[in-house]
């Protein structure tokens, strides 16, 4: 999961360990995608503590060789249809992160879905220099 998110050049990247943790504590609201034994995608998330029936997606993360298969929008349906009660996703963005706009207005457009866009974090909410804001993708019910 790491080197996929390390390779994608645009995800803020976590230590190589938040990422087993991840994979150990959040399975259940969380996607891997191998081929040939090799990670070649993933999407993270976690139910939100304060809205149950959300799921916020913190990653999302395509090999650059398996890019344009449909393979990221396959993984968001996997856990929209197989965790129980979520009828909410959420997201952030930086707006120049087109792929992943399209993504999520796919996902909401398929199911049609209200799509807002919220801003939540501005750049001077970020201790590092140069971080985009982040806008919120609010996608449901679906």
């Amino acid at each position: 999961m790491w080197r996929v998110a390390r390779d994608s050049q645009t995800l803020d990247l976590n230590s190589s360990y938040a990422y087993l943790l991840w994979a150990r504590d959040f399975a259940a609201t969380s996607v891997v995608a191998e081929r040939e034994g090799r990670v070649v995608g993933f999407v993270s998330g976690y139910i939100r503590p304060d809205a149950p029936g959300t799921l916020m997606v913190w990653q999302v993360a395509v090999d650059a060789d398996q890019r344009g298969h449909g393979l990221a929008g396959r993984m968001l349906d996997h856990l929209a249809q197989t965790i129980p009660d979520v009828t909410m996703l959420e997201t952030t963005i930086t707006d120049d992160n087109e792929a992943s706009r399209a993504l999520f207005a796919r996902f909401a457009r398929t199911r049609g879905a209200q799509h807002e866009e919220i801003d939540l974090f501005v750049e001077s909410h970020f201790p590092d220099p140069g971080h985009e804001p982040e806008v919120l993708h609010r996608i449901g019910p679906f």
